[in-house]
């Protein structure tokens, strides 16, 4: 399961009524973060979401209403006796843009690793109270990770990464499977998870107490870009697709063409494209004061469209 919690929907510059950029993925008790505009930790105080658990911050570009509340929260975490480290993933420059914003905080007592613009597959397994993450290099690597999180280049004003978050699922274990094919219990707690196992000089697979395989949960989160084709095979699936929903209004798409941005019906048509369960939309302009007057301008697209609100949550679980 994924407890997701919309800390911020603005886009552009800070409004009365609306946080900038964030959002925050709990997932078994440990949390991921996704860009963190101004005022985010003033947003996780307000809806009560905490930050000592944020172990991965996955930052999509560079822009102010993405980065600008990522000093802060470094600086707050490490005064909260945070020791643990902090992986951050972002595009191509993340390091250069890092050392720059946080040349001010001299010390932290916690080390910060960086994933620059990654080439493949991240994995993401809970081990020693806290969320690890490293490269997929094959298969097997994957079979231990509890979540796999792939990236996708986004066409903006600057470089920008979308992301996804997949949540496997083991297929059902069948104890009268593993008796018929007369798998010995000692190893049936390996085989379930997707390993294979000697025993008394045998071998053993996981396909002999296994059933067939099921989905997972596919979380995907695309912002600051034009719609294209390589997003609509990135999000295919998804249980949740949170999308940018720049501009409400159809007749604003000159705008949003030359600020490489979307409307509310460009993103409908990309969840229908990708043929994903839900749409949420998020990251709205100032200019959109009440995004609900434009939902319909999604809906009459893709149906399952959800206006997304600062503090809102969505629960994802197996379907």
């Amino acid at each position: 399961m994924i407890d997701i919690t919309l800390l911020g929907t603005g886009g552009g510059m800070p409004m009365v009524n609306r946080f900038l950029s964030a959002t925050l993925l709990n997932f078994k008790g440990r949390k991921i973060l996704i860009d963190c505009g101004e005022g985010t930790q003033v947003a996780m105080r307000k809806f009560k979401t905490g930050f000592k658990a944020i172990d991965i911050i996955c930052i999509t570009h560079f822009h102010g209403d993405h980065i600008f509340g990522l000093p802060g929260l470094l600086s707050t975490m490490g005064n909260s006796e945070r020791t643990e480290p902090i992986t951050i993933i972002g595009p191509s420059g993340l390091t250069k843009i890092l050392n720059g914003l946080l040349l001010s905080l001299s010390y932290f007592p916690y080390d910060i690793h960086i994933i620059e613009e990654p080439k493949k597959p991240l994995g993401i397994k809970v081990g020693m109270g806290r969320l690890e993450i490293e490269e997929i290099n094959n298969s097997d690597d994957s079979m231990d990770c509890d979540m796999v999180v792939n990236t996708v280049e986004l066409e903006h004003s600057c470089s920008c990464t979308g992301y996804s978050f997949y949540v496997k699922r083991m297929p059902k274990f069948i104890p009268e499977k593993a008796e018929l094919n007369n798998v010995p219990k000692e190893v049936w707690k390996i085989l379930q998870k997707g390993k294979t196992a000697k025993y008394n000089g045998k071998e053993y697979s996981p396909d002999m107490v296994l059933g067939e395989e099921r989905r997972g949960i596919k979380l995907s989160y695309i912002t600051d870009t034009r719609p294209t084709e390589a997003i609509v095979d990135f999000i295919s699936e998804s249980d949740l697709f949170i999308c940018e929903g720049t501009y409400g209004a159809n007749e604003d798409l000159d705008k949003a063409v030359a600020n490489k941005h979307m409307t509310f019906e460009e993103a409908a048509t990309l969840a229908l494209k990708g043929n994903v369960y839900e749409l949420l939309l998020t990251h709205f302009s100032p200019s959109v004061d009440e995004p609900e007057t434009f939902k319909e301008n999604a809906t009459r697209i893709f149906p399952n469209t959800v206006i997304g609100y600062d503090g809102m949550r969505k629960l994802l679980n197996y379907r």
